[in-house]
């Protein structure tokens, strides 16, 4: 199994005919993900060439998407100044799953997009993400394919770089995952640490978890005590940012520290208070998760 992603997702690109969109549509095809529609307005009609001899429909709009293909997922490659309504668009298209890779969205617009996706029932993962990949089944987003392998181990992380680096060291050590989320770093987000935790105790094949957090924030003090009341399953831990300068924004725009609750001192004890075993580099969260499983 996996979460949020597998063989049964039929994916949306919106902003497909973007330089970006169309670029990482095409890395999503030959991973194997099913794409079956782009959308774009004033592009409609038109068709996207992607690898192996895949054709994409492009349409104005998301409601003829949904129709027309039976969509259950998007992935959003849209300026920042559109990529709200972009969300909303989804939402109300019956699309269950969104994942908005576009960084800067106002923190505004998101507070006007967070409450109407949840009214809907759909899923948000991002904004600001790299998206998510289900190794074997599914890639959304711009997670690389090639450094990932399918295993026991359920990854979620608030930062992309090392989402990327943890990931391929665990696959270099013959430790393959289920599925491999990043959640984004901005203060206002879809989804959570804690539900990805909770998907991931739901899940039959993940044996055990990696949670990488960052500065800034109470999400990851959340997670431990939703680990200690709610996981059976081994969490290990990593948190970016341990040198970061208290009042600096640090690469994430939810990456500040604005009090001792977002320091990683105070991340890290929370994790080990709450018995998550915490990697103080990276390269450590191999070993780690070897003695878990």
């Amino acid at each position: 199994m996996a979460i949020f992603a597998d063989e049964s997702t039929r994916l949306v690109v919106q902003g497909i005919t973007g330089r970006d969109g169309s670029f990482h549509a095409r890395q999503m095809i030959e991973y194997g993900t099913a794409v079956v529609a782009g959308v774009t307005p004033g592009k409609g009609g038109q068709t996207f060439e992607g690898p192996n001899g895949v054709r994409v429909p492009v349409f104005d709009t998301m409601d003829r998407a949904v129709a027309e293909t039976g969509a259950n997922a998007s992935v959003i490659y849209v300026p920042p100044a559109f990529a709200a309504d972009a969300i909303l668009e989804a939402a109300d298209a019956g699309i269950k799953l969104i994942v908005a890779i576009t960084e800067g969205i106002p923190v505004l617009d998101m507070t006007r997009v967070y409450p109407f996706v949840a009214e809907r029932g759909a899923r948000l993962i991002g904004p600001n993400c790299p998206g998510l990949i289900s190794p074997g089944r599914a890639k959304i987003g711009i997670i690389p394919g090639q450094i990932v392998t399918r295993g026991p181990i359920g990854v979620v992380s608030r930062s992309g770089t090392l989402t990327y680096e943890v990931v391929h060291q665990l696959t270099r050590a013959g430790i393959g995952q289920t599925t491999c989320v990043g959640i984004g770093g901005d203060p206002i987000i879809g989804t959570s640490f804690i539900d990805c935790l909770a998907a991931f105790e739901e899940d039959g094949e993940t044996e055990a978890v990696v949670l990488i957090g960052e500065i800034g924030g109470t999400d990851e003090q959340n997670a431990a005590a939703f680990i200690r009341e709610r996981l059976s399953k081994p969490v290990v831990g990593f948190i970016a940012g341990q040198t970061a300068p208290p009042g600096r924004r640090m690469g994430h725009a939810g990456a500040i520290i604005s009090g001792s609750s977002g320091t990683a001192a105070e991340k890290i004890r929370a994790f080990e208070e709450n018995g998550v075993r915490v990697a103080r580099r990276p390269i450590e969260v191999v070993d780690l998760i070897r003695e878990a499983l």
